[in-house]
């Protein structure tokens, strides 16, 4: 079965680096709406948080704990 021309780009950038997806990432979605502003800041925090990542100085949590974490804080204001 052949892939289509976007499972074989998925496939190739699924083979940069961090930094070089996070820069493609960067570069398809400012194509969507370059006039977007806050697109541009999303985009501008997304890469303050991987470089502080990449730098040690943030670490990370999985999925399901994050979602828990949420879950937690969302019962406790419901409780106070």
């Amino acid at each position: 079965m052949m892939n289509s021309p976007l499972e074989d780009i998925e496939a190739a950038a699924m083979q940069l680096a961090p930094a070089e997806r996070a820069h493609l990432a960067e570069r398809l979605l400012v194509s969507l709406d370059e006039d977007d502003e806050i697109l541009a800041a999303w985009v501008a925090e997304a890469e303050r948080r991987g470089d502080a990542f990449d730098r040690g100085e943030m670490g990370a949590i999985d999925f399901d704990e994050a979602i828990a974490q949420a879950r937690a804080r969302i019962t406790n204001r419901r409780a106070t």
